[in-house]
Protein backbone atom coordinates (compact mmCIF):
# COMPACT_ATOMS: atom_id res chain seq x y z
CA UNK A 1 0.00 0.00 0.00
CA UNK A 2 1.07 3.38 -0.96
CA UNK A 3 0.26 6.32 1.90
CA UNK A 4 1.39 9.48 -0.23
CA UNK A 5 5.46 8.67 -0.97
CA UNK A 6 5.36 6.49 2.14
CA UNK A 7 4.89 2.12 1.40
CA UNK A 8 4.14 -0.21 3.91
CA UNK A 9 2.99 -3.26 3.66
CA UNK A 10 -1.23 -3.18 3.10
CA UNK A 11 -2.00 -5.33 5.86
CA UNK A 12 -0.01 -2.90 8.49
CA UNK A 13 -1.83 0.52 8.33
CA UNK A 14 -3.12 2.70 10.67
CA UNK A 15 -4.01 1.12 14.08
CA UNK A 16 -2.95 -2.17 13.16
CA UNK A 17 0.35 -0.74 11.91
CA UNK A 18 2.54 -1.26 15.07
CA UNK A 19 1.20 -3.10 17.78
CA UNK A 20 5.01 -3.32 18.71
CA UNK A 21 7.71 -1.49 18.27
CA UNK A 22 9.18 -0.64 15.03
CA UNK A 23 12.42 1.24 14.30
CA UNK A 24 12.86 2.17 10.75
CA UNK A 25 15.22 4.09 8.63
CA UNK A 26 14.14 6.61 6.57
CA UNK A 27 16.58 7.16 2.93
CA UNK A 28 16.05 10.73 1.14
CA UNK A 29 17.47 12.70 -1.04
CA UNK A 30 16.90 16.64 -0.34
CA UNK A 31 13.95 18.45 1.41
CA UNK A 32 11.25 17.56 -0.85
CA UNK A 33 11.76 14.05 -0.45
CA UNK A 34 11.94 14.00 3.06
CA UNK A 35 8.74 16.12 2.97
CA UNK A 36 7.28 12.97 0.71
CA UNK A 37 8.17 10.13 2.95
CA UNK A 38 7.70 11.27 6.48
CA UNK A 39 4.44 14.11 6.12
CA UNK A 40 1.76 11.34 5.37
CA UNK A 41 3.42 9.11 8.39
CA UNK A 42 2.72 11.77 10.48
CA UNK A 43 -0.69 12.71 9.00
CA UNK A 44 -1.85 8.97 9.30
CA UNK A 45 -0.83 9.15 13.13
CA UNK A 46 -2.70 12.58 13.70
CA UNK A 47 -5.76 11.27 12.08
CA UNK A 48 -5.64 8.23 14.22
CA UNK A 49 -5.63 10.38 17.50
CA UNK A 50 -2.13 9.35 18.15
CA UNK A 51 0.59 10.95 19.72
CA UNK A 52 3.18 12.08 17.39
CA UNK A 53 6.79 12.92 18.76
CA UNK A 54 9.25 14.69 15.90
CA UNK A 55 12.33 15.52 17.10
CA UNK A 56 14.25 17.14 13.97
CA UNK A 57 16.69 20.83 13.61
CA UNK A 58 14.77 23.82 13.26
CA UNK A 59 14.78 23.75 9.68
CA UNK A 60 13.40 20.75 9.04
CA UNK A 61 10.28 21.49 11.81
CA UNK A 62 10.00 24.58 9.27
CA UNK A 63 9.44 22.77 6.91
CA UNK A 64 6.90 19.97 8.30
CA UNK A 65 4.76 22.53 9.88
CA UNK A 66 3.75 24.33 6.52
CA UNK A 67 3.31 21.52 4.86
CA UNK A 68 1.17 19.65 7.71
CA UNK A 69 -0.97 23.23 8.04
CA UNK A 70 -2.96 22.64 11.34
CA UNK A 71 -2.15 19.18 12.15
CA UNK A 72 0.99 20.16 13.30
CA UNK A 73 -0.33 21.69 16.43
CA UNK A 74 -1.21 18.12 17.29
CA UNK A 75 2.58 17.42 16.99
CA UNK A 76 5.35 17.75 19.79
CA UNK A 77 8.09 19.06 18.32
CA UNK A 78 11.70 18.48 19.87
CA UNK A 79 14.52 20.62 18.79
CA UNK A 80 17.09 18.42 18.09
CA UNK A 81 19.86 20.60 17.82
CA UNK A 82 19.43 21.07 21.45
CA UNK A 83 18.10 17.49 22.80
CA UNK A 84 20.43 15.41 20.29
CA UNK A 85 23.61 17.67 21.06
CA UNK A 86 24.37 15.10 23.63
CA UNK A 87 22.83 12.06 21.93
CA UNK A 88 22.78 10.08 24.90
CA UNK A 89 19.74 12.43 25.99
CA UNK A 90 17.62 11.11 23.62
CA UNK A 91 16.68 7.66 24.78
CA UNK A 92 15.69 9.61 28.27
CA UNK A 93 13.45 11.77 26.07
CA UNK A 94 11.73 9.28 24.05
CA UNK A 95 11.43 7.22 27.61
CA UNK A 96 9.53 10.54 28.65
CA UNK A 97 7.06 10.90 25.89
CA UNK A 98 6.62 6.89 25.63
CA UNK A 99 5.22 7.05 29.32
CA UNK A 100 3.44 10.40 29.07
CA UNK A 101 1.29 8.65 26.34
CA UNK A 102 1.18 5.14 27.86
CA UNK A 103 -2.13 4.95 28.22
CA UNK A 104 -3.11 6.01 24.47
CA UNK A 105 -2.93 3.41 22.19
CA UNK A 106 -0.04 3.41 19.30
CA UNK A 107 2.29 6.01 19.15
CA UNK A 108 5.09 7.65 16.39
CA UNK A 109 8.09 9.15 15.99
CA UNK A 110 10.38 10.86 14.12
CA UNK A 111 13.96 11.38 15.06
CA UNK A 112 16.67 12.79 13.00
CA UNK A 113 20.20 13.09 15.11
CA UNK A 114 22.29 13.21 12.36
CA UNK A 115 22.55 15.83 9.89
CA UNK A 116 25.53 17.12 7.64
CA UNK A 117 27.71 19.36 9.69
CA UNK A 118 27.87 17.07 12.51
CA UNK A 119 31.47 16.31 14.09
CA UNK A 120 32.86 13.22 13.44
CA UNK A 121 32.66 12.42 17.43
CA UNK A 122 28.85 13.29 17.48
CA UNK A 123 28.19 11.24 14.35
CA UNK A 124 29.73 8.40 16.62
CA UNK A 125 27.43 8.92 19.53
CA UNK A 126 24.18 8.97 17.42
CA UNK A 127 25.22 5.60 15.76
CA UNK A 128 26.22 4.25 18.93
CA UNK A 129 22.50 5.76 20.13
CA UNK A 130 20.24 4.49 16.92
CA UNK A 131 22.31 0.91 17.88
CA UNK A 132 20.47 1.17 21.25
CA UNK A 133 17.40 2.17 20.41
CA UNK A 134 16.64 -1.62 19.46
CA UNK A 135 17.47 -2.29 23.30
CA UNK A 136 15.79 0.61 24.77
CA UNK A 137 12.56 0.09 23.95
CA UNK A 138 10.49 -3.41 24.63
CA UNK A 139 9.27 -4.89 21.73
CA UNK A 140 5.72 -4.91 22.40
CA UNK A 141 5.33 -1.12 22.95
CA UNK A 142 3.28 0.41 20.33
CA UNK A 143 5.42 2.82 18.75
CA UNK A 144 6.58 3.59 15.69
CA UNK A 145 9.87 4.92 14.81
CA UNK A 146 11.60 6.63 11.75
CA UNK A 147 14.96 7.86 11.54
CA UNK A 148 15.34 10.00 8.63
CA UNK A 149 18.83 9.99 6.44
CA UNK A 150 19.62 12.19 3.74
CA UNK A 151 21.46 10.76 1.14
CA UNK A 152 22.32 13.97 -0.85
CA UNK A 153 24.46 15.55 2.02
CA UNK A 154 25.93 12.85 4.51
CA UNK A 155 29.30 10.48 3.92
CA UNK A 156 27.93 6.61 2.37
CA UNK A 157 29.66 5.03 5.41
CA UNK A 158 27.12 7.08 7.34
CA UNK A 159 24.24 5.38 5.62
CA UNK A 160 25.85 2.24 5.66
CA UNK A 161 26.05 2.15 9.35
CA UNK A 162 21.95 3.02 9.66
CA UNK A 163 21.22 -0.04 7.81
CA UNK A 164 23.41 -1.92 10.90
CA UNK A 165 21.28 -0.57 13.70
CA UNK A 166 17.19 -0.72 11.76
CA UNK A 167 15.87 -3.72 10.85
CA UNK A 168 13.77 -1.96 8.34
CA UNK A 169 14.85 0.63 5.42
CA UNK A 170 12.61 3.01 3.45
CA UNK A 171 13.08 5.13 0.33
CA UNK A 172 10.65 6.34 -1.95
CA UNK A 173 8.65 3.57 -3.42
CA UNK A 174 10.66 1.18 -1.18
CA UNK A 175 10.09 -0.56 1.91
CA UNK A 176 12.49 -3.21 2.56
CA UNK A 177 14.25 -5.28 5.42
CA UNK A 178 18.01 -4.17 6.07
CA UNK A 179 20.10 -7.49 4.96
CA UNK A 180 22.81 -5.70 7.32
CA UNK A 181 21.39 -5.41 10.34
CA UNK A 182 23.26 -6.39 13.97
CA UNK A 183 20.56 -5.78 16.68
CA UNK A 184 21.95 -6.43 20.06
CA UNK A 185 24.84 -7.80 19.04
CA UNK A 186 26.16 -4.79 16.83
CA UNK A 187 24.97 -2.42 19.97
CA UNK A 188 27.33 -4.32 21.87
CA UNK A 189 30.16 -4.09 19.48
CA UNK A 190 29.76 -0.67 19.44
CA UNK A 191 29.90 -0.26 23.58
CA UNK A 192 33.10 -2.45 23.26
CA UNK A 193 35.03 -0.55 20.57
CA UNK A 194 38.07 1.60 22.57
CA UNK A 195 37.64 5.46 21.94
CA UNK A 196 40.78 7.00 19.94
CA UNK A 197 43.44 7.73 21.43
CA UNK A 198 43.88 11.79 21.45
CA UNK A 199 46.48 13.15 20.05
CA UNK A 200 46.43 16.46 21.69
CA UNK A 201 48.96 16.67 25.05
CA UNK A 202 47.69 15.35 27.89
CA UNK A 203 47.26 15.85 31.66
CA UNK A 204 47.47 12.82 33.75
CA UNK A 205 45.95 12.58 37.68
CA UNK A 206 46.01 9.27 39.08
CA UNK A 207 42.66 9.34 41.29
CA UNK A 208 41.71 7.19 44.44
CA UNK A 209 38.00 6.29 43.36
CA UNK A 210 37.00 7.31 47.30
CA UNK A 211 38.55 10.67 46.71
CA UNK A 212 36.40 12.06 44.03
CA UNK A 213 36.40 15.91 45.69
CA UNK A 214 39.92 15.81 43.76
CA UNK A 215 38.86 15.43 40.47
CA UNK A 216 36.26 17.77 40.64
CA UNK A 217 38.96 20.48 42.24
CA UNK A 218 41.29 19.50 39.64
CA UNK A 219 38.72 19.36 36.72
CA UNK A 220 36.70 23.06 37.93
CA UNK A 221 40.24 24.85 38.24
CA UNK A 222 40.96 22.96 34.71
CA UNK A 223 37.92 24.10 32.78
CA UNK A 224 38.62 28.08 34.43
CA UNK A 225 41.66 28.87 33.05
CA UNK A 226 40.83 27.90 29.67
CA UNK A 227 38.07 29.74 29.14
CA UNK A 228 34.98 27.53 30.44
CA UNK A 229 32.48 30.21 32.32
CA UNK A 230 32.62 29.63 36.08
CA UNK A 231 28.78 27.40 36.35
CA UNK A 232 29.52 25.66 33.60
CA UNK A 233 32.96 24.32 34.75
CA UNK A 234 31.18 23.69 37.66
CA UNK A 235 28.71 21.57 36.06
CA UNK A 236 31.58 19.78 34.24
CA UNK A 237 33.27 19.09 37.82
CA UNK A 238 30.38 17.67 39.66
CA UNK A 239 30.00 15.74 36.58
CA UNK A 240 33.21 14.19 36.90
CA UNK A 241 33.38 13.67 40.68
CA UNK A 242 29.81 11.94 40.09
CA UNK A 243 31.12 9.83 37.79
CA UNK A 244 34.74 9.02 39.82
CA UNK A 245 32.63 8.55 43.47
CA UNK A 246 29.67 6.37 41.73
CA UNK A 247 29.26 2.70 43.35
CA UNK A 248 31.35 0.80 41.30
CA UNK A 249 34.22 2.61 40.19
CA UNK A 250 34.35 3.84 44.04
CA UNK A 251 35.36 -0.01 45.06
CA UNK A 252 37.77 -0.79 42.30
CA UNK A 253 41.19 -0.01 42.04
CA UNK A 254 42.51 3.66 41.22
CA UNK A 255 40.95 5.44 38.51
CA UNK A 256 43.06 7.53 35.53
CA UNK A 257 42.27 10.99 34.81
CA UNK A 258 43.08 12.45 31.61
CA UNK A 259 42.89 16.27 30.57
CA UNK A 260 43.29 17.71 26.67
CA UNK A 261 42.00 20.21 24.34
CA UNK A 262 40.46 19.15 20.82
CA UNK A 263 39.85 21.67 18.62
CA UNK A 264 37.06 24.14 20.26
CA UNK A 265 36.60 20.99 22.91
CA UNK A 266 37.76 20.83 26.35
CA UNK A 267 37.87 16.69 27.29
CA UNK A 268 38.24 14.91 30.63
CA UNK A 269 38.25 11.44 30.51
CA UNK A 270 37.97 8.69 33.38
CA UNK A 271 39.42 5.35 32.95
CA UNK A 272 39.38 2.49 35.41
CA UNK A 273 40.11 -1.15 35.04
CA UNK A 274 36.33 -2.34 35.86
CA UNK A 275 34.25 -3.22 32.87
CA UNK A 276 30.54 -2.43 32.26
CA UNK A 277 28.51 -5.25 30.46
CA UNK A 278 25.45 -2.97 30.13
CA UNK A 279 25.82 -0.82 26.88
CA UNK A 280 22.32 1.01 28.07
CA UNK A 281 23.99 2.23 31.27
CA UNK A 282 23.43 6.19 31.97
CA UNK A 283 20.13 5.95 29.90
CA UNK A 284 17.97 4.12 31.73
CA UNK A 285 15.69 5.38 34.27
CA UNK A 286 17.28 6.24 37.58
CA UNK A 287 15.32 3.87 39.53
CA UNK A 288 16.14 1.10 37.02
CA UNK A 289 19.93 2.02 36.77
CA UNK A 290 23.15 0.79 38.92
CA UNK A 291 24.78 3.86 41.04
CA UNK A 292 27.09 4.69 38.08
CA UNK A 293 24.47 4.68 35.27
CA UNK A 294 22.74 7.21 37.80
CA UNK A 295 26.20 9.82 37.62
CA UNK A 296 25.94 8.87 33.87
CA UNK A 297 22.54 9.89 33.63
CA UNK A 298 23.12 13.49 35.47
CA UNK A 299 26.45 13.80 33.21
CA UNK A 300 24.42 13.52 30.32
CA UNK A 301 22.43 16.59 31.48
CA UNK A 302 25.37 18.28 32.41
CA UNK A 303 27.85 18.09 29.88
CA UNK A 304 27.45 18.66 25.74
CA UNK A 305 29.00 15.60 24.80
CA UNK A 306 29.47 11.93 26.55
CA UNK A 307 30.98 8.88 25.51
CA UNK A 308 30.90 5.89 27.56
CA UNK A 309 32.80 2.48 26.44
CA UNK A 310 33.90 -0.81 28.09
CA UNK A 311 35.77 -4.26 27.39
CA UNK A 312 37.96 -6.48 29.38
CA UNK A 313 40.66 -3.57 28.88
CA UNK A 314 38.13 -1.52 31.53
CA UNK A 315 35.56 1.53 31.64
CA UNK A 316 36.02 4.99 29.80
CA UNK A 317 34.03 7.82 30.21
CA UNK A 318 34.97 10.91 27.81
CA UNK A 319 32.94 14.02 28.71
CA UNK A 320 33.47 17.54 26.19
CA UNK A 321 32.92 21.02 27.00
CA UNK A 322 32.57 23.45 24.17
CA UNK A 323 34.71 26.41 24.34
Amino acid sequence: MTNGGFIVPALVTGRSAHRGYRHEAVYYQGEDEFLELVVPFIQEGVAAGQPVMVAVVARRQAALTQRLGSAAQAVEFVDMTDLGRNPARIIPACRDFLSRHRDDGPMRGVGEPIWAGRKAVEIEECQLHESLLNLAIAPGTPFWMLCPYDRSALDPAVIDEAARSHPVIVEPRVYRGSTLYGGAYHAAELFRRTLPTPAAPIRHLVVDPAAGHHVADWVRRWAEASGVPRRRAAGLAAALRGVAQSGEAQTGPDQMLQLWQQGSDLVCQLHDPTPVSDPMIGRRPPGQDSSRGRALLAANDLCDLVQVRSNEGGTTVRVHTCL
